[in-house]
């Protein structure tokens, strides 16, 4: 079971990183990189896809952010 919760955190963080180095390709600072690929409630392509029609990377991840009573609620 220990095995298991290992290995599945270890997928998590192998797909936040991916993630990560895509923002950071696409121009995004690296902070806020960091940021939005662990907040899984994003869609990575549609962020990438506003930057590749030349939308700046923080108004690109504030358009996709989720609104602010859907952070409150409870997960």
């Amino acid at each position: 079971m220990r095995t298991e919760r290992a290995h599945s955190e270890r997928q998590r963080e192998d797909v936040v990183e991916w993630r990560r180095r895509r923002l950071l390709d696409a121009g995004f600072p690296s902070t806020l990189a960091a940021a939005l690929a662990a907040d899984v409630r994003l869609d990575l392509h549609a962020l990438l896809q506003l930057v590749e029609r030349g939308c700046p990377p923080a108004l690109a991840a504030r358009i996709l952010s989720p609104a602010e009573h859907d952070r409150a609620a409870p997960r």
